[in-house]
């Protein structure tokens, strides 16, 4: 069954083994854990049962990851995206007013169109249309998009009256955690120790405990009734004529998240082949399956998750390593007490941070930041859609708005300059696209 297992993921031909499939699927998961606390937070906003929505999240994660990791048989975990929950909750809810089953409709629709487009094949020919310089200022611009995020969950960088962003309280115990947490990480990984990212988020646990910024809540727990939420979604009612631009919106967002991640974190591993990503297609569909498995289960859209690239720098290369993550989403249902200490959240004034899982994810942007050095700088046709999408991403906190910005600039320079036989039409039409939603937004 070993071998079986070993020869159909290809573990030789990635120069990979079982341990450190386990070791990137456990870190993967460790990271992107926080989910499964937060996603019923915001989406209890809205009336939702909190422990349903929990129960939703780690299946829906679960089925979508295993699904990436035997169809694509690739290391990328996925669960319900931050940014589009709170478009669910905050815009689609709250300020046009739909109420949560509605909402799911929307969610489920926008799905099954992804769903029925990734069954046709559509998707690998995107992801070969994106030229080079923007495949890796995509990769790059997620590398700092990472960094910013765990710059912000670690109390490091926080909002400044007049200039947005400043430092934070280098004294107060989150920041410290989160430091003392990076630097055994960046130790650990100088010392080429196996599993240095891993034994860093323990490490910062550990750490945490008596610094009073992580919590042990125990082992086990009982799963709570998924009931509440399970098929209580209204699709006759997402189809009236005012969710139409909602649907889209879900669709949009879900797409260029996707395509974003799976470009940005599988270029710096290699698994790109001469622009081309192999089984895009099959990676498109297990996402597209998680958001309508989790629309009828009772959560919002399913996407590939950027964290996967700590699992990736601890060597993860196949889709073993997301057997290991979906489980952990599984034994979650029975250990979310454990869980919840890792990924769990540090309330620090109107600051929610979460304080464990910034050091990893400090280190994975400067493992991202290498694909910098292969854009061709000294042509401004490729070298400026280049810098707006690695600058647009973490400036905006959206990996859409980069690629919109990349596409857009790429598309009119090289249209300007008489080089417009460069670009692929696919890009043009999707550089149309976001104009188009810029002006009805």
């Amino acid at each position: 069954m070993g071998e079986a297992l070993a020869r159909f993921f290809g573990l030789k031909e990635a120069g990979t083994t079982w341990s450190r499939e386990l070791l990137g699927g456990t870190t993967t998961f460790m990271t992107m854990s926080y989910i499964i606390f937060v996603q019923p937070v915001i989406l209890a906003s809205v009336g939702m049962d909190k422990g349903a929505v929990m129960v939703a999240t780690c299946l829906s994660s679960a089925l979508a990851t295993l699904l990436m990791g035997l169809l694509a048989r690739y290391p990328i975990a996925l669960a319900p995206a931050m940014g589009h929950n709170i478009f669910f909750a905050v815009i689609v809810c709250g300020t046009m007013g739909y109420s949560w089953p509605v909402a799911l409709g929307a969610v489920f629709v926008s799905g099954t169109i992804f769903l029925v487009l990734s069954l046709l094949g559509l998707w690998e020919g995107l992801v070969a249309a994106v030229p080079n310089s923007l495949k890796n200022a995509i990769a790059v611009g997620i590398g700092l998009l990472i960094t910013l995020i765990g710059l912000e969950y670690g109390g490091l960088v926080v909002d400044s009256p007049g200039v947005l962003v400043g430092l934070g309280d280098l004294t107060s115990r989150p920041v410290i955690c989160v430091l003392a947490g990076l630097v055994i990480t960046a130790v650990l990984m100088a010392l080429k120790i196996p599993g240095s990212i891993l034994l860093g988020i323990v490490g910062t646990a550990l750490l945490g405990l008596p610094l009073g910024v992580v919590k042990y809540h125990g082992l086990f727990s009982s799963p709570p009734s998924l009931a509440p939420t399970l098929f209580r979604l209204d699709i006759l009612g997402a189809l009236q004529t005012g969710l139409i631009t909602v649907i889209f919106v879900f669709f949009f967002l879900d797409l260029f998240d996707t395509v974003g991640t799976l470009i940005g974190v599988s270029e710096p591993a290699g698994f790109i082949k001469e622009g081309r990503l192999p089984r895009a297609n099959q990676a498109m569909l297990a996402d597209a399956v998680g958001t309508v498995s989790g629309a009828l289960l009772g959560t919002s859209t399913v996407t590939s998750y950027i964290e996967s690239a700590t699992g990736i720098a601890q060597g993860a290369r196949t889709g073993l390593a997301n057997i290991f993550t979906s489980f952990f989403f599984l034994v979650a249902l029975f250990f979310s007490p454990l869980a919840e200490m890792f990924g769990g959240e540090y309330v620090q004034g109107e600051r929610i941070l979460h304080p464990v899982i910034a050091p990893p994810l400090i280190i994975v942007g400067y493992l991202m930041m290498k694909g910098v050095t292969r854009i061709p700088w000294d042509d401004i046709t490729e070298a400026i859609p280049a810098f707006l999408t690695l600058v647009i991403m973490p400036l905006t906190v959206s990996i859409t708005e980069g690629i919109a910005f990349g596409f857009i600039s790429y598309s009119l320079l090289k249209l300007i300059t008489g080089r417009h036989r460069e670009v692929h039409w696919i890009i043009y039409l999707f550089s149309v696209l976001f104009i188009i939603r810029y002006l009805i937004r």
